[in-house]
């Protein structure tokens, strides 16, 4: 009894809480205690909800602490949590009595040194250079002139005044700018939306550009992260616009940087390389214009002096016209000189081939013996052939009609051999009604002029010859050429 007493009485003095108590005590414990604390830890079972919400763990070495970032905290914390990424989280402790656990509420997120961040960028630089995106070959080159710009950046800050000022101040061209978050959480998804809905085949014809510029304004490396998010750069290598970038300062490097076809140093920078520099334009142009001018000027000297040369060169064309005239005129007067002169040359040649002629009486004898011979050689002939056609009738004892019919038809040939003989014949020609007029040499007489007055001449006809003598003519008659007999 003494001792069950004592022990009752020790157990009195230990004060008792309900579960609710003692969780709530703790909870105002622990938020009392720490307040807003910064915790460097390894993100680590980072999970994102349908609600926005997202849950995590930080890690060390010594131990680990649950996380959460409600929906309202995610756009402002900064950075993309991601899992392996050393951070400080900055937020405060709270407990959850229903399970008896405690976990950190973030409110504000950032890297833990650039170490982790360089390392980061280097490894996705690794991998997309082993992509080829880096490479020269695919880069494309920029529009001399673009008829359109689009600018993916902020809609404010002084990057879109500079980048609209210097375009204005070179070269006023239009530009569509897509303005976005170019840091925190969902700056890298806004920024590659913008370059693919620049490069979208839905887009109108006329809101394409053929010139993009990717910029913003300098910062650290934790602003400058959304522009090495690989789903960035693999848009910017995905365009099939020129895209020049303009992120940071001259000394900033981003991987947009590699990826992009022309990087600039700045968005003034940027601006200059869109589009040249007009007044340049128009003083290169005048300057051709003044030396095409002077060309053509060089052009026209050197065509009109060589028109003057060939000008001197050419002969004088109305002298030659007269002396052509002149030649002309002398030659005609040569050839009306000459005209009789050849005219009497071809009578004298005339009167030569005349005295030179055969006469009628010989010409007449040739033909008459070549007639007499062929005559003899067809009577032989004929008689040969009867010879033979007698001597085929009788071995070959043929009928009486087929030697008539033979002979009838040696008879038809006889006559048209001596037909062709008769009608070259002299006398064939006598008997058409023509004569011979012979001198008292023999020789044909064949004209009326020349012949002696008196003179006796023979006329041969068909059937004879008659004498007689050439009689003096009147004027009318020697014109007519009649001979009195």
């Amino acid at each position: 009894m003494l001792m069950s007493e004592n022990d009752h009485s020790a157990s009195g003095n230990v004060p008792e809480y309900s579960v609710s108590e003692i969780s709530g005590a703790i909870k105002r414990t622990l938020e009392g205690s720490f307040g807003r604390v910064r915790v460097r830890g390894e993100i680590t079972e980072l999970k994102r909800y349908p609600s926005g919400h997202i849950y995590l763990s930080l890690k060390d070495q010594g131990g680990k602490i649950s996380g959460v970032i409600w929906r309202g905290s995610v756009s402002r914390l900064g950075m993309v949590p991601e899992n392996g990424v050393e951070v400080i989280a900055i937020g405060r402790v709270s407990a959850y009595g229903d399970r008896s656990s405690y976990q950190l509420v973030i409110d504000q997120m950032s890297f833990a040194g650039e170490g982790a961040l360089l390392v980061k960028i280097e490894k996705l630089r690794q991998k997309l250079l082993a992509e080829g995106l880096f490479d020269s070959e695919r880069k494309k080159p920029l529009p001399f002139l673009p008829r359109l710009i689009g600018l993916v950046t902020s809609s404010r800050g002084a990057v879109l005044h500079d980048i609209l000022t210097t375009l204005s101040r070179r070269f006023p061209r239009p530009v569509l700018v897509w303005p976005v978050a170019v840091q925190g959480e969902g700056a890298a998804a806004q920024i590659a939306a913008a370059i693919e809905g620049f490069s979208s085949p839905t887009l109108p014809e006329a809101l394409r550009p053929d010139l993009m510029i990717v910029a913003r304004g300098g910062g650290s490396l934790e602003d400058l992260m959304a522009f090495n998010d690989e789903s960035v750069l693999r848009a910017v290598a995905a365009c099939p616009i020129p895209l020049i970038s303009a992120v940071g300062h001259e000394t900033d490097t981003t991987l947009i940087d590699f990826v992009s076809d022309q990087r600039a140093p700045t968005p003034t920078a940027a601006a200059e390389m869109a589009v040249p520099l007009r007044s340049e334009m128009v003083a290169d142009l005048a300057h051709r214009g003044a030396r095409l001018a002077g060309a053509l000027s060089r052009q026209l000297q050197m065509a009109r002096a060589r028109h003057d040369q060939i000008v001197a060169r050419l002969p004088d064309l109305p002298g030659l016209l007269e002396t052509a005239r002149f030649r002309l005129d002398e030659r005609g007067q040569r050839l009306e000189l000459a005209l009789p002169m050849v005219a009497s040359k071809a009578r004298q040649r005339l009167m030569t081939l005349e005295g030179r002629m055969p006469s009628a009486a010989h010409f007449m004898g040739q033909k008459q013996a070549r007639l007499g011979l062929a005559s003899a050689a067809l009577a032989s002939g004929i008689r040969y052939r009867m010879q033979q056609e007698r001597a085929s009738f009788t071995h070959a004892r043929l009928g009486t009609e087929t030697v008539s019919a033979r002979l009838g038809l040696d008879r038809a040939r006889l006559s048209g051999m001596v037909g062709r003989l008769e009608a070259v014949s002299p006398e064939a020609v006598l008997a058409r009604g023509y004569a011979l007029v012979q001198d008292a040499q023999g020789k044909p007489v064949t004209t009326a002029s020349g012949r002696p007055r008196g003179g006796a001449i023979t006329l041969r006809f068909a059937d004879g010859t008659r004498q007689g003598r050439l009689d003096p003519l009147g004027t009318q008659k020697k014109e007519q050429g009649d001979l009195g007999l």
